[in-house]
């Protein structure tokens, strides 16, 4: 596997796992707060991006790639409040889409053209991060700050984590 290829991967590879460790962080600080729902939906999240770091590392296996696990920075544990839970979610779905951007640029300089086939299936699966994000902070703008929207936004985050759980995204 080409070294820089590699390199590029591998820093995706940790991003993949901390983004893992951020978004149960916040199910954590959800469950803490009374958004249980959300919190089930973060919790099937973290998975999510632990699932993605997986799905890279079998293929830098499968490349007679090195993956190499570093260390990572802690999470940020606290947050204002549900809008700045998931605003936080659209800003670092945002960054990732740039890292993965990053990584595709890298294959194509580099003319390896099979890893960035791989990672058309990465590039496809943010379009749905970052929109369903902005889903998200669309249906909490619409409930504001009323107990009862609330409720129903922590309802519906509910039944957003089942059909994840039941529907897992990598195969």
């Amino acid at each position: 596997m080409n070294t820089k290829v590699e390199a590029s991967l591998n820093k995706q590879i940790n991003a993949e796992e901390h983004a893992s460790r951020l978004y149960f962080a916040m199910g954590v600080w959800c469950d803490k707060n009374g958004f249980s729902g959300s919190a089930k939906y973060l919790y099937a999240h973290a998975e999510e991006e632990r699932m993605h770091m997986i799905k890279l590392v079998h293929y830098v296996s499968e490349r007679d790639g090195n993956v190499i696990i570093d260390s990572l920075p802690k999470p940020q544990n606290n947050w204002d409040d549900i809008l700045a839970v998931f605003t936080e979610v659209l800003t670092h779905e945002k960054s990732v889409t740039g890292m993965i951007n990053s990584m595709f640029e890298v294959c194509m300089q580099e003319k390896d053209y099979l890893t960035s086939n791989f990672l058309q299936w990465y590039i496809q699966e943010q379009v749905e991060e970052e929109s369903g994000a902005r889903e998200i902070l669309d249906m909490i703008t619409l409930a504001g700050n009323s107990q009862g929207g609330l409720f129903h936004f922590d309802k519906e985050m509910a039944a957003k984590a089942a059909l994840a759980l039941a529907n897992p995204v990598v195969k």
